[in-house]
């Protein structure tokens, strides 16, 4: 099965499914990102016997895959050495229906002849419980999969008994599957089918048309985009870090994360890039989620992350059931950075909504209500930014007063007084805006090493950290400032590796870090170029954007000496940081008018 990072994700914001270089999907959870995986074979060694869902073409040579133009429907080709070939498409449905939005629990495989007389077999074992068989019945034309939570019906035109036997025939006609919830599927089946895959095309374009893309780069930024909105589960607007879990952020580092979760800093960022391309539909639903996540901290701490419904409690344990990535264990499930002080997460959630009292774009543009609540938000900030917390790498073991937590919380109270102004309201606006630079002050004088004229990435100590990258980006520096400069040379002369960045090179509760972190070389790029090393900062992008997957993603990771991806995928940091670094190095439309 799959043994690198060759994979194609579908999906339809309510599930998705990564797609191997062979055309199985080899993982994919229902009823939602951080359920149960049906399909888990990427976690689960060289020869899984379950967990997978492949169409094999006997005889096989050569397989080729691409998307759609403007959407994240898969079609896969197979051909063998007789010039023989099939056609796979594969998309989740999602369009407008009725006035709601069609996001079912449910998966599609259109399989036709393209050339020849091709024989194909068709092995779909669905697993439960995080590597276990499912037991299976059948219908004249389904088969159910009995998972433990809930129950899978595959309704297709194949014969069911060639399906259970898994063996070669004939493909003379074009197949279909559907594998969604057990339900009896009303209508013709290719007809329903195609009429599905032509409207979820045109749902996807139209989305993607309302895209501001650069004139550089704009099939990075679409697939980024499209991939970005396929990490939001819409029904709630909870944006999460990537869509698997457990992928190690190098070889056999034991540092293998459950990523299926809403990080409430990984969000902001999302929402930040996206903005940058007007897709305002991610942001609203994201602000919905985050105003609930404020209501129900009731004006206490906010976890660093969230499950996708609100969910406070996200336990970590190991699925036993699996080994792991190329057997790199373990597999964990849920997250145990719930329970962790992260102070940057107040920054973040007011970051998130300030643009909300300024934007007329918006359905539901903030008012003082929110304001007040936001308040709530900006209040902690002010009693904890210069207070240890694990940080935004999620150190275990460790607490300092981190720059970066400590500036996030500098940037609430100074955006609550941005807020306030839009209100009118001067005596907040007065209010923050005097907590701001009494927070300023001590950030400057407890980080600054006047030694080694630079900012130190904790109050007090003499550390790199790539975050402080983001003090541009924050606007606690200028480009021109002497700190940001002497900061920004000390980072790349400590961090860079090559054409790569480290978050940190010291030792961590898992020892020295071996990989480079992917937004923090994007991070890299912006500083670069707006400080005036625009050429040096285009090199590098294009290395960068060449480091893609053949379906043109990134991971969380990347070995500097390599070139090899490691860690969870897709990343939204990673894809974040592509579409950031073309906005802003892109030569402009008019330059071509």
């Amino acid at each position: 099965m799959t043994a690198d990072m060759n994979l194609w994700p579908i999906g339809n914001c309510q599930v998705s499914a990564l797609v191997d270089h062979e055309g199985s999907f080899v993982w994919g959870c229902v009823p939602r990102v951080d359920g149960d995986p049906a399909f888990c074979a990427l976690l689960a060694g060289d020869e899984p016997d379950t967990g997978y869902w492949r169409i094999d073409l006997e005889g096989r040579v050569t397989t080729t895959q691409h998307y759609l133009r403007g959407t994240p429907i898969l079609v896969t080709r197979h051909e063998d050495a007789a010039g023989n070939a099939v056609e796979i498409t594969d998309f989740c449905p999602r369009f407008s229906n009725s006035g709601r939005l069609y996001r079912p629990t449910a998966f599609v495989r259109m399989v036709r002849p393209v050339a020849g007389s091709p024989r194909i077999r068709v092995v779909l074992r669905v697993a439960t419980d995080c590597g276990r068989p499912t037991s299976i019945t059948q219908g004249s034309n389904h088969i159910r999969y009995m998972m433990s939570d809930q129950t899978l019906r595959l309704t297709t035109d194949a014969s069911i008994d060639r399906l259970r036997a898994e063996n070669f025939f004939r493909l003379e006609q074009p197949l279909h599957f559907f594998l969604g919830p057990d339900e009896s599927f009303t209508g013709m089946l290719g007809n329903t089918l195609a009429e599905m895959l032509a409207r979820t095309t045109e749902e996807w374009r139209h989305w993607v048309r309302g895209l501001a893309t650069p004139l550089e780069w704009q099939d990075v930024v679409i697939r980024a985009a499209i991939t970005l909105k396929l990490c939001q589960h819409e029904e709630t607007g909870a944006i999460v870090a990537a869509l698997t879990t457990s992928l190690p952020e190098h070889a056999d580092s034991e540092r293998n994360w459950d990523y299926r979760y809403c990080w409430v800093r990984d969000a902001y960022y999302t929402v930040q890039a996206l903005n940058r391309l007007g897709a305002l539909d991610v942001l609203e639903g994201y602000l919905e989620y985050l105003r609930n996540i404020v209501d129900d901290a009731r004006g206490g701490i906010i976890q660093p992350l969230y499950g996708v419904a609100g969910e406070t409690l996200l336990t970590e344990r190991v699925a036993e059931g699996l080994p792991g990535y190329r057997g790199m264990g373990p597999v964990r499930v849920g997250n145990q950075a719930y329970e962790q002080v992260q102070h940057d997460a107040y920054g973040q959630i007011v970051l998130s909504n300030v643009q909300a009292f300024f934007d007329q774009r918006l359905f539901r543009m903030a008012g003082l209500e929110d304001f007040r609540a936001l308040e709530r938000v900006g209040e902690h900030a002010w009693a904890v930014y210069d207070k240890p917390d694990a940080g935004l790498w999620e150190l275990r073991t460790k607490a300092h007063v981190h720059t970066y937590s400590a500036a996030m919380c500098w940037a609430a109270c100074d955006r609550l007084a941005n807020a306030a102004e839009a209100l009118g309201l001067d005596d907040r606006r007065d209010f923050w805006a005097e907590r701001a630079a009494t927070m300023r002050t001590r950030i400057e004088d407890a980080a600054w090493r006047p030694d080694t004229q630079r900012i130190s990435a904790t109050f007090g100590g003499d550390d790199l950290d790539a975050s402080l990258i983001q003090l541009l980006d924050l606007r606690f520096f200028t480009p021109d400032d002497p700190r940001f400069q002497g900061t920004l040379r000390a980072v790349e002369e400590g961090l860079r590796r090559g054409s790569h960045m480290l978050r940190y090179a010291t030792e961590d509760d898992f020892g020295l870090p071996h990989t480079a972190f992917n937004v923090c070389t994007f991070w890299l790029i912006e500083a670069l170029h707006v400080t005036g090393r625009s050429a040096d900062a285009r090199v590098l992008f294009e290395e960068m954007v060449a480091r893609r997957t053949p379906a043109g993603l990134l991971s969380e990771d990347i070995d500097p000496a390599s070139g090899e991806l490691w860690g969870n995928y897709p990343q939204t940091y990673s894809l974040v940081g592509l579409i950031n670094c073309a906005v802003l190095l892109s030569r402009p439309w008019n330059s071509v008018r």
